[in-house]
C-alpha cells in the first residue's frame, strides 16, 4: 500500500509523537533521522486503496489475527494522515514564499511609478521653459513694431533733407540688399524654429497620452494584485466576504472609469490648447508678414532720405541680436529634443520592467492558487481518513457549537471568556474556556463558532446523513444546558429560510438523493415517528388524541413499552407510524409536534424545552436492477436542558420537570462514563432515554454529538461542565458501525436502532 514516488524524490515525514511541536511558516521540513517509518510518500492510488482496503484472515474467529491486521491497518492510517499533515506544512511554507515574492513585486511596481512621475515633472518643466521662451521672443516683437512706428514719425521731418542722401544711395542699396538677405534667413529659421515647436507640440501631446496609458496599465495591475489579496482571503474567510469584496471591486472600477473620463477630458483640454497656441502663432506669423511690408515700404522711403543709413544700422544690430536669440532658442530646443530622447529611452525600459514584473507577478498568482487548490484538497482528504479512522475506532463524534449572540449578549461584552486556538492542527477543532484565571482547553472533532451560520454546520454532518440511504444507523442528538442553543440547531428559527435547523435541512437531502437516485434503479419508502419524553413517560407526539398519551392529575395516560430485539433494533410499542413522500409532508408532521410538545418558562430561558426530543425516519430501499436491498434509521434528538435550580427559579410543575431532566441527563452521563472504563455493566435501564438510545450509545451506529454552550459569562460553569462530558464522550468507544443490506423487514413495527 506504501510506495516511493516513480522520480526518485523521498518526502520527509512527521514524527509520529503527539508532543510533536507545530512548524512554522518559515521553518524547514523535518528530518526522518530516527524516525519509525522512514522517509514514505503516498499516492493517490494509495490512499484510495488504503480507504477501500478490505480485512483479509484466515478464519473469522481468528480474533489475534484480525486485531492485529486491524492494528496494522490503524498503523498504515495514521502514517498517512502524518503525510498529509507534513504535505500541509510544505504548502504553508510555499504559500509564505510566494507572498513575500509578491510583496517584493508591489515594491518594485512603486518604484517604476515614482520613476514615471519624476519622468513627467522633467518633460512639464521643459514645457513651461519653451512657453516663456515663445513669450519673450512675441514681446520682443512687439517693441520692435513700436521702434518702427517713431521712425514712421521721423522719416516725416527727414524729408527736407532728401537732397543730401542722393550721394550716399548706391552704397545704402547694397548694404541693404545684404541686411535683406539677412533678414530672409533669419525669417526662414524662425520659420524652421515653429515647424520645430510644432512637433515638438504633438510629440509632448503623445507622450502625455503613453504615459497616461502606462499609468492606467498600473492601476489595473495594482487592482489585479489587490483582487487577488482580497480573493485569497476570502478563500480563508467565508462566502460573505467574497460578496463584500465583489462590491469593492466595483467601486474600484467605477473609480478606474471616473479617473480614465478625467484624463480624457485633460487631454481634450490639452488638444485645445495646443490648437489655441497654433492660432497664435499664425497671428505673429501674419503680423511678422505685415512688419515685413512695412519695412520694404519703409526702406524704399528712407533710401530716399539721409539719415535711413542710422535707421537700417540699428535694424542691422537688431537682426544681428535676433540671430543670437535665434541661436539660443536652437540650442534649448536641441537640449530639449536630447531630454526627449532620454526620457523615451526611460519609457520604454520601465515600460518593458513592467512587463516583466506583470508576467512575474501572474505567474506568482498561479502558484499561489495551485497551492491553495492542494491545501485544500489535502485538508479534505485529511478529514476522509480522520472519519474513517474514528469509524474503526468505534468512538462517538462530537462536534461543538457555540450559540449565536443575541442582543443581550452583544451588550454585555463578556463573551471573551471564550477563546479559539489557531495553530494548524487545532484551527476550528480547538476551544479555550478561562474561569477565576484558569485556562481549560478542549479538542473535538469539529469546534463552530458563533457567527458560522446553520448552513456551515449542515455541511459538516452532510455525508454523516447520507449515510442513513447507504444502509445505516445513524443518530445525532444535541446536548447542553437551558438556553444554549440545542433546539435551534436541531429545528432552527420558523420562518426564516436561512436558519433552518439541522432536521429539516437532512430531510431536504434525504429526499433530494432519492430523486437522484431513481435513475439508477433506486427506490426508496420511509416511515416517520416523533415523541418525546416528558419526566419519565413516553409520549407520541403524532397521537390522534393527544391526551390519551398524557399525564394528568398524576395518573400515567397511555404506556409505551421499549422493547430490544436479537438483531440491535429498538422497537416502541403503539407508536404512530407515518409513511411520507415528500419534504412537505415531514414538515406539516414537524409542526404538529412542535405544538404538542411541552415547553415552559424559566427565568433562564422563556421557551425552554421540557422534554427530550427523538424524531426518527426508517429509510428502506431496492436496486430493482441488482435486487439489492438496505435499511438504514436516521435518528435526530433534541435533550431537554440541564440546568440549576438556583437560576431557573422551578416552583411547581417545573420543579418536578427540572428534578426529571437532571436525573436522566445523569443516568446517560453514568452510562457514557460506564462506557469510558469499559465496564462489564452499563446501566441503560436507568432512564427511558438511556435505555432507548442504547443502540446509538452501545451497538454498530454511527452517532454525533452536538454540544452546544453559551456564550453568557453567566453560564461559564455550566459551560465548563458541558465541555468535560463531551470530552468524555468523545473518549467512549461503542464498536465499528455495520451496514444493514439484503436483509429484509418482516414486521412493520417501526426500530430505533
Amino acid at each position: 500500500m506504501l510506495s516511493t514516488p516513480p522520480n526518485g524524490r523521498i518526502r520527509q515525514s512527521y514524527s509520529l509523537l503527539n508532543g510533536t511541536p507545530d512548524l512554522g511558516s518559515n521553518s524547514t521540513p523535518a528530518s526522518t533521522t530516527g524516525s519509525e517509518y522512514g522517509a514514505i510518500e503516498f499516492t493517490r492510488e494509495d490512499v484510495e486503496a488504503l480507504l477501500t482496503e478490505k480485512m483479509r484472515c484466515k478464519s473469522k474467529f481468528n480474533y489475534k489475527e484480525r486485531c492485529e491486521n486491524m492494528s496494522d491497518y490503524i498503523r498504515r492510517l495514521r502514517l498517512c494522515i502524518k503525510w498529509f499533515l507534513e504535505l500541509e506544512t510544505e504548502y504553508a511554507y510555499e504559500q509564505e514564499k510566494l507572498r513575500n515574492a509578491l510583496e517584493l513585486t508591489e515594491r518594485r511596481c512603486d518604484e517604476i511609478e515614482m520613476t514615471l512621475r519624476n519622468k513627467d515633472e522633467e518633460l512639464n518643466l521643459v514645457i513651461l521653459e519653451l512657453r516663456k521662451s515663445l513669450a519673450s521672443v512675441q514681446e520682443k516683437l512687439g517693441k520692435e513694431e513700436s521702434e518702427k512706428l517713431a521712425a514712421m514719425d521721423a522719416l516725416a521731418e527727414e524729408k527736407e533733407a532728401r537732397i543730401t542722401i542722393e550721394k550716399t544711395q548706391a552704397s545704402l542699396s547694397e548694404e541693404l540688399g545684404k541686411v535683406q538677405g539677412e533678414l530672409d534667413g533669419a525669417n526662414q529659421r524662425i520659420a524652421s524654429v515653429n515647424d520645430m515647436y510644432k512637433l515638438l507640440q504633438e510629440y509632448n501631446s503623445s507622450l502625455q497620452f503613453y504615459n497616461s496609458k502606462l499609468q492606467a496599465d498600473l492601476d489595473m495591475v495594482n487592482e489585479a494584485i489587490k483582487q487577488g489579496e482580497k480573493e485569497k482571503a476570502s478563500m480563508i474567510e467565508n462566502l460573505g466576504n467574497l460578496r463584500g469584496q465583489c462590491a469593492s471591486l466595483q467601486e474600484q472600477l467605477t473609480l478606474s472609469k471616473a479617473s480614465q473620463d478625467e484624463a480624457m477630458k485633460q487631454k481634450d483640454a490639452l488638444v485645445n490648447e495646443v490648437a489655441s497656441l497654433r492660432i497664435e502663432l499664425q497671428q505673429v506669423k501674419d503680423d511678422r508678414d505685415h512688419q515685413q511690408q512695412e519695412k520694404q515700404h519703409l526702406t524704399a522711403e528712407i533710401a530716399k532720405t539721409k539719415e535711413l543709413a542710422n535707421t537700417s544700422n540699428d535694424l542691422e544690430a537688431k537682426c544681428l541680436s535676433q540671430k543670437n536669440q535665434i541661436q539660443i532658442l536652437h540650442d534649448q530646443l536641441a537640449v530639449a529634443e536630447r531630454k526627449l530622447q532620454v526620457s523615451d529611452i526611460s519609457a520604454l525600459e520601465n515600460r518593458a520592467e513592467f512587463e516583466a514584473q506583470k508576467k512575474l507577478i501572474s505567474e506568482l498568482q498561479e502558484c499561489l492558487d495551485d497551492a491553495e487548490f492542494k491545501l485544500i484538497e489535502g485538508e479534505k482528504l485529511r478529514k476522509k481518513l480522520h472519519n474513517t479512522i474514528l469509524e474503526l475506532k468505534g468512538n462517538i463524534r462530537v462536534f461543538c457549537r457555540v450559540r449565536p449572540f443575541l442582543s443581550d449578549d452583544i451588550s454585555s461584552n463578556q463573551w471573551k471568556f471564550l477563546s479559539y486556538p489557531s495553530s494548524v492542527e487545532s484551527l476550528g477543532r480547538a476551544i479555550d474556556l478561562t474561569q477565576n484565571g484558569q485556562r481549560h482547553s478542549f479538542t473535538f472533532d469539529k469546534v463552530f463558532m458563533p457567527e458560522e451560520s446553520q448552513e456551515d454546520v449542515f455541511v459538516e454532518i452532510s455525508q454523516l446523513v447520507q449515510s442513513a440511504l447507504d444502509g445505516y444507523k445513524v443518530c445525532i442528538f444535541a446536548y447542553g444546558q437551558t438556553g444554549s442553543g440545542k433546539t435551534y440547531t436541531m429545528m432552527g428559527r420558523p420562518g426564516q429560510r436561512e436558519e433552518k435547523g439541522l432536521i429539516p435541512r437532512s430531510l431536504e437531502q434525504i429526499f433530494q438523493t432519492k430523486q437522484a437516485l431513481q435513475p439508477q434503479g433506486w427506490k426508496y419508502e420511509m416511515q416517520v415517528s416523533m415523541l418525546e419524553i416528558y419526566n419519565e413517560n413516553i409520549r407520541d407526539l403524532l397521537a390522534t388524541n393527544q391526551d390519551a398519551s398524557r399525564t394528568e392529575n398524576g395518573s400515567a395516560g397511555k404506556q409505551y413499552a421499549i422493547k430490544h430485539d436479537a438483531n440491535g433494533n429498538t422497537h416502541v410499542s403503539d407508536l404512530t407510524i407515518v409513511d411520507v413522500q415528500t419534504t412537505r409532508e415531514v414538515s406539516y408532521l414537524l409542526d404538529r409536534a412542535a405544538r404538542s410538545r411541552s415547553v415552559g418558562k424559566t427565568q433562564v430561558n422563556e421557551q425552554s424545552s421540557r422534554s427530550h426530543f427523538v424524531f426518527t425516519m426508517r429509510i428502506s430501499g431496492i436496486n430493482e436492477t441488482t435486487d439489492q436491498q438496505v435499511q438504514g434509521v436516521l435518528n435526530l434528538i433534541d435533550l431537554a436542558g440541564s440546568e440549576r435550580l438556583s437560576k431557573s427559579g422551578s416552583t411547581g410543575d417545573r420543579l418536578k420537570e427540572t428534578q426529571a431532566i437532571n436525573r436522566s441527563l445523569s443516568s446517560l452521563a453514568d452510562v457514557i462514563f460506564a462506557l469510558a472504563r469499559k465496564e462489564d455493566h452499563v446501566p441503560f435501564r436507568n432512564s427511558k432515554l438511556t435505555y432507548l438510545l442504547q443502540p446509538c450509545l452501545g451497538g454498530d451506529s454511527k452517532t454525533l454529538m452536538f454540544v452546544n454552550i453559551s456564550p453568557e459569562f453567566s453560564s461559564v460553569g455550566e459551560s465548563l461542565c458541558s465541555l468535560r462530558f463531551a470530552a468524555r464522550v468523545n473518549a467512549c468507544e461503542i464498536g465499528t458501525p455495520r451496514r444493514q443490506s439484503n436483509i429484509r423487514a418482516e414486521s412493520g413495527r417501526f426500530s430505533y436502532g
